[in-house]
């Protein structure tokens, strides 16, 4: 049944079976639904070919070119992947981060397989527990997309057993920790000054 692949966290003392559970999934190419500090999103290793391209099928567009945002555990995990960052844009990054936001990046000149034609790419450095936890485990950051509702009235879905039975047959495991938001990061785009708000969405714009 597929409510055998759900792992609810009850509160911010996490189940580490759990967390490791997640982890070995994800390094084994497994596709999963997590909570974070904004909407639930559904993601996999970035560095599993054959799941990203599932991903990027999901949002009905070519890897290459898939609106997805790499996850990251702190600052310092990200800078290879992303060109140098001058001081306007590292002092608002690490205002900002870890918080629910994505920053639209200049791309490292070398990003790994199957990233490396990308000049641009999408990062988040999320303050939820269950990220903050999982990521260490893991050998590569997350690559991931919000999950939106297929109602057009509501963006994004809550509740974590509809989301379950609509992505079972996508997905391996589900870590969920309730009620997820129906408000989106506030996405930044820092290649160029002036800094761009793309989608006004949660978190205070700080310019």
């Amino acid at each position: 049944m597929f409510i055998d692949k759900l792992r609810t966290f009850y509160s911010e003392t996490l189940n580490e079976k759990y967390i490791k559970e997640a982890a070995m999934f994800l390094e084994n190419g497994s596709m999963i639904i997590f909570p974070t500090d904004t909407v639930y999103a559904i993601g996999c290793l970035s560095t599993k070919e054959n799941t990203l391209a599932r991903l990027a099928n999901i949002k009905g567009a070519k890897l290459e070119h898939a609106p997805l945002s790499f996850i990251f555990e702190d600052i310092g995990s990200l800078s290879s992947f992303v060109k140098p960052m001058n001081s306007k844009v590292f002092k608002l990054i690490k205002k900002l981060l870890p918080g629910p936001y994505t920053f639209v990046m200049d791309a490292a000149q070398k990003l790994p397989r199957p990233f490396q034609k990308r000049k641009t790419i999408g990062v988040r450095i999320s303050n939820h527990h269950v990220l903050r936890s999982l990521l260490p485990l893991l050998s590569a950051p997350i690559v991931c997309t919000s999950i939106h509702d297929t109602d057009k009235i509501l963006d994004y879905t809550t509740d974590p057993n509809e989301l379950l039975e609509r992505w079972n047959n996508e997905i391996d495991l589900m870590l969920s920790d309730g009620y997820g938001s129906n408000i989106p990061s506030t996405v930044i785009d820092v290649t160029e000054l002036p800094f761009k708000i793309i989608r006004k969405g949660a978190g205070e714009v700080p310019f």
